[in-house]
């Protein structure tokens, strides 16, 4: 019988989650509504708002997609990668405190993407220890966790903050200092929770120290990315999650700011994506367990197709209940496509190359968000239109699909042999 009981290093592991999602909840929630406020006082029109913050998440997945593979290489070497893991944490929770000065539109954007910078490449780390802290037979189950625990986890500072944003005016503060409130305290949070795995982390699987640590560094990302294109099976792996997770890191990075500009009711946003939340902790922790029964590769493709249906329902959407609808839909889905995702490319790549790989994962990952948002940004400031965006996220997931099916295909050929 499989032990199913988390160990202490797992359990700390997730808590990292619990931290960074509390941030990321910010991210997709009270920080875009704030923007919004600064570039209203600025006189930036509805649309040229959605667009300005889709541009601002793209320059900051670009420069983690470039950043990430090469610090990733180096994180490699042994001892290398919790150094490298807590600087980029640091970097996230002082930016996020940072937050809290600008009164500009335009210095607020120039903190946020640091901010942003600095959680994504944490990320790339923290991914790449998923191989040091548990065993290939439990990276589906201790990977849900992490996502399951991260949602439930970050509703905790989120419904405080939440307190001081809406309320404000009845407890006799600005909103500027109840901005500032949440975003200190989210940094606190994130910063507190992750402790106990800076810890209890030790990197088990790496590359011997070289002479040269950063240029040897150089020296085999330049031979993994020539072994990625001869190993099909990851290769096209990698292929078919720049599409269909796309969709996913678009509509999380953007729902907040969909919304605000479609004119929806700023609270009932808020509300609704906790909902989010909430439902995800539930059903994370149900493909945890259907991971056990079930192949992961099939669990992924129920996930892309629910995804194709969200993406074409939002295409339409124009009204407080049916963005309430989405928020419990993307919930039921979105902890589970991408802890599968995670722990799916964990366990088909060498395990003393994770921060490498990872950081080819990452390129994609981050190019595919850079992509979503980019094309919503530039689809509605063209058109005028924002709901014409959203229906190039359909088309992508639609992509996805075909694309893992044929990655699934040859995966499976591989472990056969």
């Amino acid at each position: 019988m499989k032990k199913t009981k988390l160990t202490k290093l797992e359990k700390a592991w997730i808590l990292y989650d619990v931290g960074n999602s509390a941030f990321i909840m910010l991210v997709s929630t009270i920080f875009p509504i704030y923007f919004n406020y600064l570039a209203g006082n600025a006189g930036i029109s509805e649309v040229n708002y959605l667009a300005y913050w889709g541009y601002a998440a793209s320059v900051a997945t670009v420069i983690v997609a470039l950043i990430g593979p090469v610090l990733g290489t180096i994180a490699d070497t042994e001892n290398f990668k919790k150094p490298i893991f807590t600087i980029s944490m640091m970097v996230g929770v002082f930016g996020c405190v940072a937050l809290s000065f600008p009164k500009s539109w335009i210095a607020f954007l120039a903190i946020f993407v640091v901010a942003k910078v600095g959680c994504n490449a944490s990320l790339i780390f923290y991914d790449a220890m998923l191989v040091d802290v548990t065993t290939e037979d439990r990276m589906d189950m201790v990977s849900s966790h992490g996502y399951a625990w991260g949602y439930i986890g970050s509703c905790i500072p989120f419904v405080i903050s939440l307190v001081f944003v809406l309320m404000y005016d009845k407890i006799g503060i600005s909103l500027g200092l109840a901005m500032a409130i949440a975003f200190c305290l989210n940094a606190v949070w994130w910063f507190v929770v992750t402790i106990p795995f800076l810890k209890l982390y030790k990197q088990k699987h790496y590359v011997e120290m070289p002479k040269r640590p950063i240029v040897e560094s150089f020296s085999r990302l330049f031979t993994t990315l020539k072994d990625v294109g001869h190993q099909k099976h990851i290769f096209v792996y990698l292929i078919a999650f720049f599409f269909f997770i796309d969709g996913v890191s678009t509509i999380i990075s953007m729902a907040t700011a969909y919304g605000s500009s479609l004119g929806l009711d700023s609270t009932g946003l808020l509300l609704a994506l906790l909902v989010t939340q909430i439902v995800a902790f539930p059903c994370a922790l149900i493909f945890a367990k259907l991971s056990k029964k079930y192949e992961t590769d099939l669990l992924i493709k129920v996930c892309i197709i629910a995804y194709i249906g969200i993406a074409v329902f939002a295409i339409q959407l124009d009204k407080q209940w049916e963005f309430w609808l989405l928020a419990v839909c993307v919930g039921m889905f979105q902890g589970a496509i991408q802890a599968l995702s995670r722990s799916y490319f964990a366990k088909i790549i060498p395990a003393k190359k994770s921060g490498e790989y990872f950081g080819i994962y990452d390129i994609f990952g981050k190019s595919a968000s850079f992509v979503g948002t980019t094309l919503v940004a530039a689809v509605a400031q063209l058109t005028g239109i924002q709901n014409l965006g959203v229906a190039v996220i359909a088309v992508m997931f639609v992509i996805g699909y075909f694309v893992f099916c044929k990655a699934a295909r040859l995966n499976r050929e591989v472990a056969n042999k």
